[in-house]
């Protein structure tokens, strides 16, 4: 009769629920009877017993009957929690089919005289198809609300969450947290004057930014996430700060696309990062000009697992290159690196090459083998501590090995080799500071060399300062020191430097290949200068934690060849701006008296001796004499 099938394997966890609605439903057919009859005023209002004991028999058949037709339908299989329309209607039409079959197998069956007439069935009908529809919305509602008493139970446990941003972002946000995570929000911000008074999955939104410290306490918050995924804005900023100012944990969520892509989801919600407070925007510099140099070439990134090496080469794949060839000596990372570009850039021609820049003859055999056209040299030594430790091996690696680099790209007509500096660079006193100084002089002496011999090879540099986030750099050494409880350690309460993403640096790199001539050494614009101490305490209180109070800050003092303040990387007087505002030149030497003298004044200023280091500067004047 119906296209739904009534189940006899009913689950064991299912039984009691089936039985209570047969139990209800015979008690509504019950009291349908009782209605009618008392709705139509015939012998029940005078004397109800004898009204029953003279109709038991039909309607035990009307009971009988309207339960087989309910269960047949799939009343009792059937998910009232969550039923549609057809669901109701299936019902209806069981119950009224019951009531005609019910009339007419009373005429048929051993039943002497009709007890019912007709009018008592339909009425009996109508009666209990409106009881039935009330039972099972009813229950429907019962199990809502214990569900909310039991979620309000589970709620007190989360963590509650004030929500920053109203937006597509702000609301996927809240109806992700609603589902199963520990976070419970509870009241949303926005400045968007339209949304207030507005609610998102039951989350209201109060007001704007003002609010932000009133509904910290009236809700009693414990948590602020910022679902505005714009980020590194002066407006960003500032919601940063008044939330800093509360004491109160906030972190900060992957954008609407990662969200609702599927690349990112709720559990990666992340702890604001020290760029978010920098006070200036990530600047991005990527242009047009990027494929021209990269795209169908052989592209070689030494150093290519490092924290900057890596990035280049996660870039790189965007360009279409027509093979990648990672060069490192450290294969952990070279390994981790070839699986993530493998899943990402399937169709990448890709290969990984373990080996040292300080072997030349290993230098030669991939290049001969491979003969690559654009060559990015990310492999150093960059631990300012370790390398006054170990003077040789900075000078082995940062200088012989950059020189090893760039003859072998002058050897096999490379088209560019940029070489990756640091601001260290920059009137150095420390042995890695001097090493990658004087790798950047060994880049201009083949530039030299090249402008001069007419090659085709063009040479260049790129210098920036700290890297966020970098293999060593402090941002991770504070985070790891805050979840171990502290002490954070700072070298001194005055030292600075100068910040940039790994992103950044690797689009200057990038940049830098397409505008290079020829010996110039690019820098980036990075704002101001940071105070290390301030970075530790934004760290500590964008944790919910109070510095010197949850977490102590201590002061090491300053450790071999550190600087207390970092140079001033850019003087826009005397440095060459470029098409990219942000990006200056400082100006090629076509002297070579001058690197001879500079090579001089750097021997004279080194904190320690270095053996190799006479030897290497009498290979500097013979070659640029005899070059």
């Amino acid at each position: 009769m119906f296209s739904k099938k009534y189940s006899t394997t009913l689950q064991i966890n299912n039984l009691k629920r089936v039985m209570v609605m047969l139990f209800c439903d015979v008690f509504i057919i019950i009291a349908a009877a009782l209605m009618a009859a008392m709705l139509k005023g015939n012998d029940f209002i005078y004397d109800p017993i004898s009204f029953y004991a003279g109709k038991y028999r039909e309607l035990i058949l009307l009971i009988f009957v309207m339960i087989s037709s309910m269960g047949l339908a799939g009343s009792y299989t059937t998910s009232w929690r969550y039923a549609e329309y057809s669901s109701y209607v299936y019902m209806y039409m069981a119950s009224c089919s019951a009531t005609v079959l019910t009339y007419a197998l009373s005429r048929i069956l051993v039943l002497k005289e009709l007890k019912f007439a007709f009018s008592d069935y339909l009425l009996i009908g109508l009666i209990s198809t409106f009881g039935f529809t009330i039972e099972r919305f009813m229950g429907r509602y019962l199990r809502i609300y214990m569900r909310r008493k039991e979620l309000k139970r589970e709620n007190a446990k989360k963590t509650r969450v004030m929500v920053i941003g109203a937006g597509d972002t702000g609301s996927a946000l809240i109806r992700s947290m609603r589902k199963d995570t520990m976070m419970y929000p509870v009241v949303a911000i926005d400045d968007d004057a339209k949304k207030h008074g507005m609610v998102i999955s039951d989350v209201p939104i109060i007001g704007g930014r003002e609010k932000i410290p009133v509904a910290v306490q009236e809700y009693k918050i414990q948590e602020i996430i910022i679902a505005i995924p714009s980020g590194n804005t002066p407006e960003h900023n500032a919601i940063m700060r008044i939330c800093k100012e509360t004491g109160i944990k906030t972190s900060t969520v992957p954008s609407l696309f990662e969200l609702v892509s599927g690349k990112a989801s709720i559990s990666q919600i992340r702890e604001v990062t020290p760029q978010d407070l920098l006070g200036r925007t990530e600047e991005i510099i990527e242009g047009k000009d990027i494929f021209g140099y990269i795209e169908g070439k052989t592209i070689m990134v030494t150093g290519g697992g490092g924290s900057i090496g890596s990035e280049l080469c996660r870039q790189i794949a965007r360009f279409n290159p027509n093979k990648l060839i990672i060069f490192d000596i450290y294969e952990n990372n070279a390994y981790d690196l070839q699986q993530e570009l493998r899943k990402k850039y399937p169709e990448l021609r890709l290969e990984v090459l373990i080996g040292s820049v300080r072997d030349r003859k290993r230098l030669e055999e991939v290049f001969e083998t491979y003969k690559p056209k654009v060559v990015f040299h990310a492999a150093a030594h960059k631990h300012v501590p370790l390398m006054e430790d170990s003077p040789d091996e900075a000078i082995k690696n940062n200088v012989y090995g950059t020189y090893n680099v760039a003859s072998t790209c002058e050897k096999f007509g490379v088209e560019r080799f940029v070489l990756i500096s640091t601001d260290k660079a920059v009137n150095p006193t420390n042995i890695m500071g001097t090493s990658k100084r004087i790798a950047e002089m060994v880049m201009q002496r083949f530039a030299l060399s090249q402008k001069k011999n007419g090659g085709k090879t063009i040479y260049a540099a790129v210098r920036f300062g700290n890297v966020l986030g970098s293999n060593g750099s402090v941002i991770p050494l504070f985070k790891k020191q805050i979840a171990e409880g502290g002490p954070v350690t700072v070298t001194h309460p005055e030292i600075n430097r100068f910040f940039m993403t790994i992103p950044e640096a690797s689009q200057l790199v990038m940049q830098a290949g397409a505008l290079a001539e020829g010996g110039e050494i690019f820098i980036l614009d990075m704002g101001e200068p940071v105070k290390i101490v301030d970075l530790a305490r934004n760290l500590i209180e964008l944790s919910g934690l109070v510095p010197d109070v949850d977490i102590k800050i201590e002061f090491s003092g300053l450790r071999p060849g550190e600087k207390m303040y970092e140079e001033i990387l850019l003087d826009k007087e005397k440095h060459a701006a470029t098409k990219h505002d942000k990006i200056f030149i400082e100006q090629p030497i076509n002297d070579s008296d001058r690197l001879i003298k500079e090579i001089f004044d750097l021997r004279e200023g080194l904190s320690c001796e270095i053996p190799l280091y006479d030897g290497m500067i009498e290979w500097f004047k013979n070659e640029i004499v005899t070059k």
